[in-house]
Parts: C-alpha cells; structure tokens; sequence
C-alpha cells in the first residue's frame, strides 16, 4: 500500500491542515528520525540494566511487568519512582545513555526523515526535537547525518527529572517556550502513545508516524486521527503547500 493510498480523502484534508498550520515542528527522534536500537538491540539493553541492579541486591526494585516489557525506558522510569532522584537512579540513566550513544553509531535512518527535515527547514519553518533519550545522543545521530543546523540549538531530551518524561509534556513546552511559539501554531511528530498524550497535554497538534500496522493501531487506539506510514507523503504536501 502506498503512503498516498494509505490515508482516506478526508485525513489527506487533515494532513494538509497540520502541514499548513505549523511554523514550529517538534519532533520526537526515536522513530520519526530513527531506529536507534535497529543495530542495538532495546530489549538487550533493558535486560542489561536489570542485570546490573539484580546484581546489587536491587531485584525487587522491578516488578515482572516492567521487567517484561524489555523497554529500557519503563526499567529506568520504574527504579526513579521508587527512589526517586538517587545516586542509584543517576548511575542508571548514565548506563542508559552509554547504551544509547553506542546505539547511535548504527540507528537506520527513517526513510525521508532527512529530506523532509531538510526541507522544512529549507522553507523558514523552525524545528526541535522532543524526546525521552538523551540530548548527547540526538546531537551524535544528527552530527552523523549533517543535521544539526536544522535543529540548532533546540534538542530537549531526557535530563535527571526522569518525572518529566513523556508522556508528561516538559520537553515540548520546554521547547515551545524556548522558541516563543504558541502551541497552535506547533506540530508534533511522533511514534508512540505516550507522544500523542504529551503533545495533547501541551495544546500541540499531533502527527503519527507509523512504520507498520501494529505502531499504527496502538496511536489510533490511543486518539490521533493523523497517521502516516511514510514521511514521504508528509514531505509531498509541504512541498504542495509551497507551491
């Protein structure tokens, strides 16, 4: 199925609405930008840290579902809500970060995300990143790419207030503010439910991208009505749009 036939007349409408609206484009990176663990598994590095606190006496710290969910993210998130900024948890997010920056050096790029940055920035529209890792790692995947001046200096990522985590909106309204951008006039890319919450949460239009059938069900199922299955549709109607 092509990424034209994919999106039913009246979401072609809608898509065209976001495009046109959105002077400020807040992107999250893993997923819309990247596969950051395409090379690096994610469920290797949940294990990995989990390991590392069961091998400090710390088992209990996870239950058997966040254990299970092999998502780095949800172990981490789980140790901060029991022990809340420690040393512990520091040591943790630090361990998450190298895995991170290793990752990095064989994330896949997302078909025409590098295009359509590009033209986006090409076009006068400002962009950020919004996301859950951490900013070292976005600025090494874009140095990678020759992507930085289209972010620059606007890449909110994860920081030691692991609370502020999407789906809690902190980096998109840290952005917005940063930029002096209304959330009207913003528009938010992302992958995952907890993005969709987060830029609902910031008054920010929304964006899905998903990569297959499964990532699109679950952002429907959480509410977006936009979703696309290639950013190359997305970069076809800004160039409608410039037109």
């Amino acid at each position: 199925m092509t990424a034209e036939t994919r999106n039913a007349p009246e979401e072609l409408g809608e898509l065209r609405e976001l495009i046109k609206g959105a002077r400020v484009v807040l992107w999250d990176f893993d997923g819309p930008i990247c596969r950051l663990f395409a090379g690096h598994s994610a469920d290797e590095v949940a294990r990995k840290l989990v390991v590392w606190l069961e091998g400090r006496g710390l088992h209990g710290l996870v239950t058997d579902d966040e254990r299970e969910s092999l998502d780095p993210h949800v172990v981490l998130r789980a140790v901060d809500g029991r022990h809340p900024g420690s040393d512990l948890v520091a040591e943790l997010e630090e361990r998450l970060t190298k895995e991170e920056l290793h990752a990095a050096s064989s994330a896949m790029p997302t078909p025409y995300a590098d295009p359509l940055i590009r033209t986006w920035a090409a076009v006068g529209s400002r962009l950020a990143i919004a996301t859950n890792n951490s900013p070292r790692v976005v600025r090494k995947y874009l140095e990678s790419r020759g992507l930085t001046a289209c972010f620059h200096p606007h890449i909110y990522g994860r920081t030691q207030d692991l609370h502020h985590l999407k789906p809690h909106p902190h980096c998109l309204n840290r952005a917005l503010s940063a930029m002096g951008a209304a959330p009207s006039a913003a528009l938010m890319i992302g992958d995952t439910p907890t993005d969709y919450r987060a830029a609902r949460s910031a008054g920010v239009p929304f964006l899905g991208y998903a990569r297959n059938e499964d990532k699109e069900k679950l952002l429907r199922e959480a509410g977006a009505s936009s979703v696309v299955g290639s950013l190359e549709l997305v970069r076809e109607l800004l160039l409608e749009r410039e037109h």
